[in-house]
């Protein structure tokens, strides 16, 4: 069994400007599939529209209100809501609240700044 405690992983910014903190991936596990992170929005930031060629992404509110773009569709977003982002769309998420917007990343294939295109 493997487990990561979140506080044993520190934050790094994506190609985006998100901080990220990988829970379970290629860099601290043996998982090869997928990728697990948590992604922390500051209020009024928001991250660079984007791109995956090849990973499909879900996005799990955890804390916080935002507004979420996938292609021409926007809506608003808050705890528990779960978004499909399908590989090659074009994505963003901006924080509209007072607090933090922080929510789960799961990719698959596993999340790589390669597979990132900023738009």
């Amino acid at each position: 069994m493997e487990v990561v405690n979140r506080h044993r992983s520190p934050p790094f910014v994506t190609k985006d400007g998100s901080s990220i903190r990988s829970l379970l991936d290629r860099t601290n596990s043996t998982a090869a599939n997928q990728s697990l992170a948590e992604a922390t929005v500051p209020p009024g930031g928001t991250a660079h529209p984007h791109r995956h060629i090849e990973t499909e992404e879900i996005y799990y509110i955890l804390a916080g209100t935002g507004r979420m773009q996938v292609g021409a569709e926007a809506r608003d977003v808050g705890p528990l809501d779960a978004i499909l982002i399908p590989p090659g769309s074009r994505h963003a998420i901006a924080n509209t609240g007072s607090a933090p917007l922080v929510f789960l990343c799961c990719c698959a294939p596993p999340y790589s700044h390669d597979d990132t295109v900023i738009e």
